[in-house]
């Protein structure tokens, strides 16, 4: 078994146990088989993977969780977010280039579990974990109210507004640029590759998760994704957190604004109805917004977390 192979089995086995079923089978003496009905009826559908080169070296692994972007050449391996154990294995396998190598870098673009919980599973083969400023105490909290503290593994290197660095023949630049989705989310720029990595300030055409105890603000958010489809090139490939299937997880500077219009249309449908007096119980009973039809997912349907999320932030009282 070699060093790689070990520290990834190794990891699984300390943070998850997620993999015993399936890569450590052939090991692993099997209990009794169980009857055919009983295992169909109790086994899992599996995860569908896919590694998608994009541009220059960059590409994108899909899996369970948030997009991880990859960089992959001769000279330079780093990945961006790490999904769960599982899909991190999974990925941290694949990787394309040579293997037994030792990644340059971790990219972790917030504190959410579906882009840091592969996180231990990456960290033995890493020189560094990178990521903005908040996230190791934001990832601390929401571990301690999940319970979960044992399973983490935090960023050992953070940066407060932007991080640069030259790898490979990339130049590789984090940027945080206000609250959004929550108080730490980046977006991750390959500048040679022209691709950018907008974690979860990205849902490409789905009603998005909005964190507000983690510093969320539809507000700002708002003028972040105003300000990337700015300051950003016009012809880079994006690419999202989540996605609707039918549109998936890249995309063009377009679908940004898309987004941003979805928010600023949920702030003045919510600002009408709490000027018109109606509670916000009612105002988040709303099965879909008019306008984003493209948005609407039956399970789980997050428009009313996200009309609740803009009612509390337009009648929160000023200190």
């Amino acid at each position: 078994m070699n060093r790689r192979d070990f520290l990834i089995r190794s990891s699984l086995l300390t943070t998850a146990g997620l993999l015993a079923r399936t890569r450590l089978a052939a090991q692993i003496p099997a209990g009794p088989t169980p009857k055919p009905a009983v295992a169909a009826a109790t086994q899992p559908a599996p995860t569908v993977t896919e590694f998608r080169p994009l541009r220059r070296d960059v590409g994108i692994f899909t899996g369970r969780g948030g997009t991880i972007g990859w960089l992959a050449n001769k000279d330079a391996l780093l990945v961006v977010d790490t999904q769960f154990p599982d899909t991190a294995a999974t990925c941290l396998a694949g990787l394309p280039g040579e293997k037994n190598r030792t990644l340059d870098l971790v990219i972790n673009t917030h504190h959410h579990a579906d882009h840091t919980s592969g996180n231990p599973v990456f960290k033995p083969v890493s020189k560094t974990i990178v990521a903005h400023a908040n996230v190791p105490k934001l990832q601390f909290a929401a571990a301690e109210k999940a319970g979960s503290l044992d399973k983490q593994v935090y960023a050992d290197t953070t940066f407060p507004d932007v991080w640069r660095r030259e790898l490979g023949g990339e130049i590789v630049t984090a940027e945080y640029h206000g609250a959004g989705h929550t108080s730490g989310d980046i977006t991750v720029m390959f500048e040679k590759a022209n691709v950018v990595h907008m974690g979860d300030l990205m849902f490409n055409r789905l009603y998005p998760v909005i964190d507000r105890p983690a510093g969320a603000s539809i507000r700002h958010w708002i003028v972040v994704l105003e300000e990337v489809a700015k300051n950003y090139p016009a012809d880079a490939i994006y690419v999202f957190g989540h996605g609707n299937p039918k549109f998936g997880v890249t995309g063009k500077r377009d679908d940004l604004l898309v987004f941003r219009d979805y928010w600023t249309a949920v702030l003045n449908y919510t600002g009408k109805k709490i000027a018109a007096g109606e509670p916000k119980e009612k105002i988040i009973a709303l099965e879909n917004l008019p306008g984003f039809p493209d948005f609407h997912q039956p399970l789980p349907n997050r428009l009313a977390s996200n009309l609740g999320t803009a009612f509390d932030e337009l009648t929160e009282k000023k200190g």
